[in-house]
């Protein structure tokens, strides 16, 4: 039915309880790369990306937009209810992007049982997403009030070091509830500021179907509560979009051969936001942007991002915590090579054959690669229109803006080197002059395409294996 509505076990992993902080470096980084937003009412091309934002969601969330989906439209609102409740202890709803055939064998073992009851298939595994998880949710969240009224939680300031970020350039806070009427506070709009989509549209399409634990449910269950109330919870950025990719992101550095698909099932996952009416196409791409930044800078081993003891801040209406303990990680690259024996052994044991013939033996709505770069493309900008123009027609040298960003492709291939691997994601790199590409290290990753990257990675991986098996 649907109407359209009106207005750890790994010794690398420490767990430590700590007291909430301030904003930390990590989080002062994903700050100021996501800051462009506060800017974007204080010039033409800005005004008109704000515009275009709030029309483009509106035509995805209505049906209107005709994307490329995977599934028709009423399957993926169905799907989009079940994606609305985050599986971020184990990562069980994303890993369908695995293929009917692994990803069975995943879903089998990593599921949940109730909102907080959940296995893994490995501990290695369950100590790497948790962290990972971690890092990227804490970076995610830090924005959530920060870009609403520049409070960490709605009411508490941010630290000196935080209100800089909008000071230096005239940013203003509440960029989406301003822009679109409904500033914080006012009728119809929440408390803090940056209101959602289904307080902003003039219409809502509203649909009844199961969720994660089918359970009959309700889009509006998932927007207005009991399942999770986001009446004032801020929009931007998307942190069920920052988890998708997070994890999603992982799982196709273990299993390679997926790569692509996990790809595609974060961009679906992410659109499916909007599809329910949570989130606009800016915090979608806010929030894939702060996925990329986080996993690369850990792969990289950076020390702001590992061997530190640092605890998740609060997750507003969140739906699990368990990624929120405070963790360490020494060594990422470790922890993950740990990760993908015990994953490989674990899937090769159920599937009975090769990762490589398990991987492509799917049947199910990933077997298609030009649907999923279909879908991804459709994704990469939302076509929204052109903020910094001086980045237009510019191709961004990701191994001299940003270098750690090879790492993304040379965790699951390894025969690249990373200056080979910044080259990949240099040549396939999307549109330029977004509303997050203002020329930092930061919007680059709003700008790199994943899902074409991995292709080209794979192949030249490829090509490098085959004179040896001929030996």
């Amino acid at each position: 039915m649907s109407r359209t509505l009106r207005n750890g076990a790994l010794s690398l992993l420490i767990l430590a309880p700590l007291p909430a902080a301030a904003q930390s470096a990590t989080n002062l980084t994903a700050l100021r790369g996501l800051a462009p937003v506060s800017f974007l009412a204080a010039s033409p091309e800005g005004r008109a990306a704000l515009d275009a934002n709030l029309k483009v969601t509106g035509e995805i969330q209505s049906g209107a937009a005709r994307q490329p989906l995977l599934l028709p439209l009423p399957e993926q609102r169905q799907l989009a209810l079940r994606d609305a409740f985050i599986t971020d202890g184990n990562a069980a709803e994303l890993a369908d992007g695995l293929g009917s055939t692994l990803g069975v064998h995943y879903q089998a073992k990593a599921r949940y049982a109730d909102t907080k009851t959940f296995t893994n298939v490995t501990p290695s595994v369950a100590d790497l997403l948790g962290y990972t998880n971690n890092v990227a949710k804490s970076d995610s969240n830090a924005g959530k009030f920060f870009f609403a009224n520049a409070t960490t939680n709605g009411k508490a300031p941010v630290s000196d070091a935080a209100s800089a970020i909008l000071g230096e350039r005239g940013g203003a806070a509440d960029a989406f509830g301003k822009a679109y009427g409904r500033p914080a506070g006012s009728q119809g709009s929440n408390a803090y500021g940056n209101a959602r989509p289904f307080q902003t549209l003039p219409q809502l399409f509203a649909h009844r179907g199961d969720d994660y634990f089918g359970r009959g449910s309700h889009s509006l269950d998932w927007l207005h509560g009991p399942n999770q109330n986001l009446t004032d919870s801020p929009s931007y950025p998307s942190g069920h979009t920052t988890y998708g990719y997070t994890e999603a992101l992982i799982l196709a550095i273990l299993v390679p051969e997926r790569y692509q698909q996990m790809i595609a099932r974060a961009a679906e996952y992410g659109n499916n936001r909007i599809v329910l009416g949570a989130h606009y196409a800016m915090d979608v791409i806010g929030g894939r942007a702060v996925a990329l930044h986080a996993v690369a800078h850990l792969l990289a081993n950076d020390p702001a991002y590992v061997g530190q003891i640092r605890r998740n801040p609060a997750v507003d209406n969140e739906m699990s915590r368990s990624t929120n303990a405070a963790v360490a990680l020494p060594d990422y690259r470790a922890a993950l090579n740990a990760a993908r024996a015990d994953l490989s052994a674990f899937l090769r044991d159920g599937c009975g054959d090769t990762l490589a013939a398990c991987a492509a033996a799917d049947t199910g709505r990933f077997r298609d690669p030009a649907a999923n770069e279909a879908l991804y493309a459709a994704t990469q900008t939302y076509g929204l229109p052109v903020v910094h123009s001086q980045n237009a027609s510019e191709q961004a040298d990701v191994g001299r803006v940003a270098p750690e960003a090879g790492n993304l492709l040379t965790a699951a291939f390894p025969t690249l080197s990373l200056d080979e691997a910044n080259a990949i994601l240099t040549q396939t790199q999307g549109p330029g002059g977004g509303f997050l590409d203002d020329g930092s290290a930061f919007g680059v990753y709003a700008r790199l395409n994943l899902y074409a990257a991995a292709g080209k990675a794979a192949a030249l991986a490829a090509k490098r294996r085959a004179p040896e098996a001929a030996r």
